[in-house]
């Protein structure tokens, strides 16, 4: 067991050298964000309230903006897809150490964006390789990855788990501060 540990985290740690965007990152202000890619968890029950609060955050600011959906949930034989199949990572999307399909690294990396926005309230494999992929200038998360990919990190309070319509609202607030 211990052997597959040390080979999966072996061909994860290579995955992210090879992919890892070699975009430099920091701290933007919101003046200066014309474009995001956004990572939300479509088993959130709050995914549906926290696309709205994108999409409005999106057109008051003047921002092209564009939202990815992390569906890992197994689908029955009677069950579809509520989101964009284009913009959703399915688990067949996921190799088993983690890493993206090369569809849908491509995607993401052909995705140029100036922010890009993790909602995703998980530090899994698949959310830090996402993370790193993604060619943002700044990049927000709700969890410190153990790569460091994220410029910004809101974390739930203690003893409470936000949903991601919270976690935005929070994170809306910093965007705002930064000038």
């Amino acid at each position: 067991m211990r052997l597959f540990s040390a080979i999966r985290d072996f061909l994860r740690k290579r995955s992210l050298r090879r992919y890892r965007s070699q975009e430099p990152t920091s701290l933007l202000p919101l003046s200066s964000i014309k474009t995001v890619t956004a990572l939300l968890d479509s088993e959130d029950t709050s995914c549906d309230d926290c696309k709205i609060l994108l999409q409005n955050f999106f057109r008051e600011n003047g921002i092209r903006g564009e939202i990815f959906f992390l569906d890992l949930s197994k689908l029955g034989s009677g069950e579809r897809l509520i989101t964009s199949i284009t913009g959703t990572i399915l688990r067949k999307d996921i190799g088993w150490y983690g890493q993206l399909s090369k569809e849908k690294t491509a995607q993401l990396s052909q995705a140029g964006c100036d922010l890009f926005i993790s909602l995703v309230n998980s530090g899994d494999f698949v959310v830090e390789f996402i993370s790193a992929v993604c060619p943002a200038r700044f990049k927000a998360g709700r969890v410190s990855l153990p790569s460091g990919s994220f410029d910004l990190v809101v974390s739930d309070p203690s003893g409470r788990s936000l949903s991601q319509a919270e976690a935005f609202t929070a994170m809306k607030t910093y965007f705002d501060r930064i000038k």
